[in-house]
C-alpha cells in the first residue's frame, strides 16, 4: 500500500464508492474532533494525545469493499442501534459499504462519547 502524507491524501486515494463514504464520515469526526487526524499505522486515527497513537479515539481504515469506522474504546460505547460489532481488545467498528451506511446523528453520539472515555475527568 503506497504512503500517504495526510488523511486527505489516504482518502483521496481510494475508489470513488470509498471516497465518498469516508469523506461524508471524516466530516462528521472533524466536527467532534476537530485537527486530531493524523496517520498512524498507514490509515487516519483521531487521537486526544500529543501524538497519532496517545490516546486514540477511532480511525476509519479501507479495504476492498467496505470502509471500516472504529473506536479503540468501542465496546465501552452504549450503542441501542447494535451497530457497532466487537472486535480486538476493546475496539467495536461498524462497516460502511456506501454512504447510504452512514448515521450522521447516531455516529456523532459514538463520536462524542469515545471522546469523552478519553477525556480524564475533571476534578
Amino acid at each position: 500500500m503506497a504512503k500517504f502524507a495526510t488523511v486527505q491524501e489516504y482518502i483521496a486515494s481510494l475508489p470513488e464508492a470509498q471516497h465518498q463514504t469516508a469523506g461524508e464520515v471524516l466530516a462528521l469526526i472533524e466536527k467532534v474532533l476537530p485537527g486530531a487526524g493524523a496517520l498512524y499505522h498507514g490509515h487516519p486515527v483521531w487521537s486526544l494525545g500529543p501524538a497519532p497513537g496517545k490516546s486514540p479515539v477511532c480511525y476509519l481504515k479501507a479495504y476492498s469493499a467496505y470502509v471500516t469506522f472504529g473506536f479503540w474504546r468501542g465496546q465501552e460505547i452504549t450503542d441501542a442501534s447494535g451497530r457497532l460489532e466487537p472486535s480486538a481488545r476493546t475496539m467495536a467498528g461498524v462497516k460502511l459499504r456506501a454512504p447510504a451506511d452512514i448515521d450522521a446523528d447516531l455516529f456523532t453520539t459514538w463520536l462524542q462519547q469515545a471522546r469523552a472515555l478519553e477525556t480524564p475527568a475533571a476534578s
